[in-house]
């Protein structure tokens, strides 16, 4: 199953450089199934090879100035500290078995793989819909909703610590609405702000038990070779026709967590 893992791990950064947001969802998922590793160090891991591969993919979009700094700094603040306490105080606080009854544990392991599916699903139906945000905007003088920002950056910052996904999904909509930017310079952003948040998250992480280096810079090797890939793409395929079939993808992936965390 390696070799299909690290394939999967192209088609990460490929679908990062096609749609801009939404593809590091399938990190968590490659990680459990395809390499068997255990959803709480998973989370941990998808958190350092979404960063690296995010920070990679935006350094393009810092050379067109498609990187608004007001906007991932105001954004950024609130996520990276929630993403580095929940890594640092949450996730360890979850008890590895939150209660029992009869033959059913629900355990740690078990919470964070259903909530990873329920995020999916939500996720998938933000990429399935008819996106009524134009793509692109005439400038405008930014006027940031503080207490929605934040809040939202807050939302983001819990959701990257507990599964590891970088929340673009969530991240470019608001930044498209609450900030004003035009879609591209809203893709550049998110990039940045997930890179910030995840890596920071990562070394927040309060696990005793030992990193494996190799691995973690050989599956984002991969994923980085994919998002080049997926924005060389770009440029030949629009990214946001391809988005709703991705969507539906994303979707039956959470369905298939459920059931088979549940069921099997």
């Amino acid at each position: 199953m390696e070799y299909v893992g690290y394939f999967a791990s192209i088609l990460i950064g490929v679908a990062l450089g096609l749609i801009g947001g939404g593809g590091s969802i399938l990190t968590l998922p490659v990680l459990v199934y395809l390499f068997a590793i255990e959803p709480v160090v998973a989370t941990a891991y998808s958190l350092f090879i979404v960063g690296l591969t995010s920070a990679v993919g935006s350094a393009n979009y810092f050379k067109k100035g498609l990187v608004n700094i007001k906007t991932a700094i105001v954004f950024g603040i609130p996520s990276i500290i929630s993403v580095f306490l929940t890594r640092a105080l949450l996730v360890p606080a979850i008890p590895d078995i939150i209660f029992s009854s009869g033959n059913f544990t629900f355990t740690k392991d078990l919470f964070l793989m259903l909530f990873f599916a329920l995020i999916m699903i939500f996720a998938s139906y933000s990429m399935i819909k008819k996106d009524k945000i134009k793509l692109e905007i005439e400038p405008e003088i930014q006027k940031f909703n503080y207490p929605i920002i934040l809040i939202e950056g807050a939302i983001v910052g819990v959701v990257t610590g507990l599964v590891g996904a970088g929340g673009g999904f969530l991240i470019i909509p608001a930044l498209v609405i609450l900030s004003k930017l035009p879609m591209k310079e809203a893709i550049g952003t998110s990039l940045a702000i997930i890179a910030a948040k995840s890596l920071i998250g990562f070394f927040g992480e309060s696990s005793e038990s030992a990193i494996n280096w190799q691995f973690l810079f050989t599956i984002s090797a991969f994923a980085i070779v994919g998002i080049f890939i997926g924005t060389a793409l770009s440029k030949k395929i629009d990214g946001n026709k391809l988005k709703p079939a991705f969507g539906w993808f994303v979707l039956v992936m959470g369905i298939y967590i459920i059931t088979k965390e549940l069921f099997f």
